[in-house]
This record gives structure tokens, sequence and C-alpha cells, in this order.
């Protein structure tokens, strides 16, 4: 893929109190994907600000009415109307001619949390995400957002299992190919508050060539170009960089053994904070020489 002209926001999600998204169950007095804080910055980086076209994606959702509400409940609070959900439930949907037509004309997209597999499973292969990849590639300020879910899916490689109590086992991370907007990345969502730092260590592990991408509940990135990520939101990012492992033993061990890894680099990133994907290279925050010469 070319640099593309397009930018993508991934964000771990915020509505961790006793839910589980990715078994689809949710409190309905609970459906605050975003603080307003992440939300406005999504809008800021469209190309209308808040006059833009966004649609709202709830297919990876169980409950899509009550998700789409809670956005355009969000979006209004901002003085952001030009919002609409789309609710394609299968792949039959992805191709109505409707909806093709309103991504057609939509600024931004949006995918909401639940379960990636139902994203990668309704749009793979379809005219609806080529046109999506496309104006992702090709059209300067198109936005491609997602929490949760809607962040794992981004990448090429994505986590659609793991339980984190044996992520130390091998086998216990399943990995599967994503929508692949990104490539040599693993996003993982809600990171700290559900304790997935071993899940993304096996899953960097088994494919040392992408940067694995921890993504704390109210924080995310702001990736222009493919390779130039800005921090935002409350909480961390983390960056697991597998390319100077020197010694493993995940590839000779057999499964549900202890996997052991040498010489992980890790990164963490705050609220302003910027890490370039090719060149690997960390950037602390109010340091612009490196921004200004690299991100064009």
């Amino acid at each position: 893929m070319n640099s593309p002209n397009g930018k993508l926001i991934p964000v771990g999600g915020a509505e961790d109190k006793g839910t589980d998204l990715e078994q689809g169950l949710i409190k309905r007095n609970n459906l605050n994907f975003f603080e307003q804080g992440i939300l406005s910055r999504i809008v800021d980086e469209t190309k209308h600000k808040k006059l833009s076209r966004i649609e709202v994606i709830t297919t990876a959702s169980t409950i899509p009415t009550e998700v789409g509400q809670n956005y355009l409940d969000a979006f209004a609070k901002l003085n952001c109307m030009n919002v609409s959900t789309m609710d394609i439930r299968n792949r039959e949907d992805a191709i109505q001619a409707e909806n093709i037509e309103r991504l057609k004309n939509a600024d931004a997209i949006m995918f909401s949390g639940g379960n990636q597999m139902r994203l990668t499973a309704t749009f793979g292969g379809t005219e609806f995400y080529s046109i999506l990849r496309e104006r992702y590639i090709h059209e300067e300020g198109f936005v491609i957002a997602g929490t949760s879910a809607g962040a794992m899916a981004m990448s090429n490689t994505m986590i659609y299992e793991g339980n984190a109590a044996n992520a130390h086992l091998k086998g216990a991370v399943k990995v599967t190919t994503g929508l692949a907007f990104m490539r040599d990345v693993i996003f993982d969502s809600h990171f700290d508050k559900r304790g997935r730092f071993g899940r993304l260590a096996q899953a960097v592990a088994a494919n040392p060539s992408c940067i694995g991408i921890g993504l704390g509940e109210d924080t995310g990135l702001i990736i222009t170009k493919g390779n130039y990520m800005e921090a935002i939101g409350s909480g961390m990012i983390l960056i697991i960089d597998g390319h100077n492992i020197k010694t493993s033993n995940i590839a000779d061990i057999a499964d549900n053994k202890p996997i052991s890894v040498e010489n992980m680099i890790v990164h963490f990133l705050a609220n302003g904070n910027k890490y370039f994907l090719k060149e690997r290279k960390y950037v602390p925050i109010n340091e612009d020489s490196y921004e200004k010469t690299n991100v064009e």
C-alpha cells in the first residue's frame, strides 16, 4: 500500500464498567464509548469539521440501535449534527446500493465496538470494503475511526481471541487477517483495564515484523500517512517492538507451554507523544524537529 492520504483514528474504548463488548454484553445505562475529548479530536480531523458527514457503522455490536443512538447523542453535544448510523448486519446489507452511496458521500466512517470478527466477516472482499480502502488511500482528509473492536480490525494482523490470564501460554492468543488499513501493526484495546500486555506480547513474538499497539481506554492515536502517530486522550498507549528480539522459544515449544522472549522493546505514550512506525522512532512531547522533517 502506498502512503495513504487519509487518517486512521483507533481508540481503545471507554466503557469497561462491568461490560464485555467482545461477548456482546453491555449495561444499558453505560453507553459512553468516548469522552468528549476523543470525539472532539475525531471531528476536528475531518475535512469540514462540525459540518462533516459522519457515518457510524454498528456492525460489530449486538445492540446496534442503542449503540448508534449513543453516538448520535454524543456528536450532537458537540454540535456535530450531520451524523447517521449504518446498521449493516450482514454481507447482503453491505452491498446495498444505498449503503454504497452513503459511503461515497461520507467525510468520515466510525466503527463501533463489539466483535472484530463481525467486521472482517461482513466487509472482507466486498465492494463496500474496496471503496472504503480506496478512499482512505487516495483522499486527503478522509477519516476512518474505530473504538475497541473497530480499532482492532484496522490492522492486517488482528487478534480475535485471547484470555489475558493464559496469554503467556503458546496458542492462547489467536490471530487472523483484519481489514488491513495498516500493515506491520497489531492493535489491542481496553489494554490496561483488561490486563492485555501478555496477549499483545505473544502476538508480537509470533509476528515480530509487526509493532504491537496497546490502546488504553479513553485513549487513541491519530495516524497520518500510515506512519506518523500522535497519542490523544487521557490514558496510555503502549508500543511493543519485536524487531530486536534475540531469542524466543515460541516456534519450538508445544501449545499451552509458557513462552520466553528476550529483548522486546516497550514504549509508553501519553497525550501528545508521537511515534514514527517505519523508523520505529519515539518522539517526546514538545520535540518538534524530528516531526517537522519527517511527517510530510
